[in-house]
């Protein structure tokens, strides 16, 4: 009988982890609509594991850059709020995006955005392309960006044809 309740507990646990796993909290969902995982993956270097990362999209309808989406990422490390800043800058630049002047700005609201964050922990970011984008620690909103252009860039660090990592575009995609 133990063996059963423990058996009915694991299947439980399970069950709820993979619900959590499909669902935004609601304060995404109240801001970005009916969404659908549409891809996810990992994110490692060096073979350490980083991220896992997902791609929301409105609910049948598939990827469209122009439209909205939700990046949503489960960090495996404690980060600080500096160098998740400073890595999205940097990306942002090698992609081509951002003057020195803009660079500073962009640091600024990107500050606002991003706490330190521990294992576990999961930011999630909603790009509304030519409107800005809206970030949250789990259920916590930390900033709204009116900024359409930062907003484009920070997303394209995961998105653009020339991410540094195609293998994880292509699984947020659908495609791998």
């Amino acid at each position: 009988m133990r063996i059963l309740v423990g058996l009915a507990g694991c299947v439980l646990a399970t069950t709820l982890a993979l619900a959590r796993a499909e669902a935004l909290p609601p304060p995404v969902q109240d801001r970005a609509g009916e969404l659908a995982p549409l891809g996810r993956g990992e994110m490692r270097w060096l073979g350490i594991k980083l991220y896992d990362a997902a791609l929301w999209v409105p609910a049948g309808r598939g990827w469209a850059p122009s439209g909205p989406h939700v990046l949503e990422i489960r960090y495996a490390r404690n980060f600080s709020r500096e160098r998740l800043v400073e890595t999205s800058l940097e990306e942002m630049a090698r992609l081509g995006f951002a003057d020195p002047a803009q660079q500073v700005r962009w640091g600024a609201a990107l500050a606002r955005a991003f706490p330190d964050v521990a294992a576990g922990e999961v930011l999630i970011g909603l790009h509304r392309p030519g409107e800005g984008a809206w970030f949250w620690h789990g259920a916590r909103p930390t900033a709204v960006i009116d900024d359409p252009e930062l907003a484009r860039a920070f997303f394209a660090i995961w998105l653009d044809p020339r991410t540094r990592e195609p293998g994880l575009r292509a699984r947020l995609l659908g495609d791998g």
